[in-house]
């Protein structure tokens, strides 16, 4: 007789001598009991069974949901066998556009931070400017102050701009994970929302068109959207009027110039907070990134009518 035992992980077949084994001796896999192929046994005698498997991992086409169409088939010939081949492991690192959007709460939190801090800068000069029209300035006042002006607005910008491209990497997750929750794929590509969130005039528009698509009916989310939309838009506006104003002659014009920098910069970093603010609303979670409670407003009658009520 031919007695063979097969193995559970490899499939291969070993024949039994003089007892059953219980490894396969090729890849130390659990070897099934033995069984005679002469004789096969009845499909409910058996400890295994074949199964017909389709070509791993490539998709069944299935008919349309339009119509009746051409019968379901399988792009290869399927393959018959014990071996189920496992799925592949999923690839854990993280790609450059995650290590990007995971920085985008801190560099948010230093953009408003370096902003506030030159807002503040600005508005120091402006009243020096003020006491110097009476009053000679100390210069090493005047020293720390022009440090303190110029050490912001380097800053500053290198910070924004770091600041800018992470938000637009975590808009690009954001919306990835959005979409997947409702079994779509996002139909605007990382590329074009990249140039979006980054491109100077169109920068002004789209990222609210981006979270709006995301947003869905959650009312506060939008209204958030909004007010962020309006400051986004208002601080770009500054942004010009702060720029034309510098090529004004003039001692007057010069300290509107001043005025004008400490303004766009308290609202640039009021445009930070509201910005890292909707990205934490999209997580669930505050500004300081804990998890929101929601509350639910009941409304109860006063004790004189609820035992009114209860006599009647």
């Amino acid at each position: 007789m031919s007695v063979v035992q097969v193995c559970a992980r490899c499939g291969s077949r070993w024949p039994v001598a003089a007892a059953p084994a219980q490894w396969c001796p090729r890849c130390q896999g659990v070897l099934l009991a033995p069984f005679d192929t002469a004789r096969p046994a009845a499909p409910a005698g058996r400890n295994f069974r074949w199964v017909a498997r389709s070509a791993y991992p490539l998709p069944v086409r299935r008919r349309s949901s339009g119509g009746a169409g051409p019968t379901p088939r399988y792009t290869q010939v399927s393959r018959w066998g014990l071996l189920d081949p496992p799925p592949p492991e999923r690839d854990e690192r993280l790609t450059r556009t995650e290590t990007a959007a995971d920085l985008a709460p801190t560099l948010l939190a230093c953009a408003a931070l370096v902003f506030a801090l030159a807002a503040v800068s600005e508005a120091f000069r402006y009243g020096l400017l003020v006491f110097n029209r009476s009053h000679l300035v100390d210069p090493l006042v005047v020293a720390v102050s022009d440090s303190l002006v110029w050490a912001t607005q380097l800053s500053a910008p290198l910070v924004a701009v770091a600041a800018a491209v992470a938000s637009a990497c975590r808009l690009v997750v954001l919306r990835r994970t959005v979409f997947a929750a409702r079994g779509l794929s996002d139909p605007r590509s990382p590329r074009s929302i990249a140039v979006g969130v980054l491109v100077p005039v169109v920068n002004l528009a789209m990222p609210g068109v981006y979270l709006t698509e995301i947003a869905g009916d959650d009312h506060r989310t939008l209204v958030t959207i909004r007010i962020w939309w309006a400051t986004w838009i208002g601080n770009g506006a500054l942004v010009v009027v702060g720029v034309l104003s510098r090529n004004r002659d003039g001692l007057q014009a010069q300290a509107d110039g001043v005025l004008s920098a400490a303004v766009t910069s308290a609202v640039a970093a009021a445009t930070a907070l509201l910005t890292l603010l909707v990205v934490r609303r999209f997580e669930g979670r505050d500004l300081w990134g804990r998890r929101r409670r929601g509350a639910r407003w009941i409304n109860v009658p006063p004790p004189e009518t609820a035992e009114k009520a209860a006599v009647g």
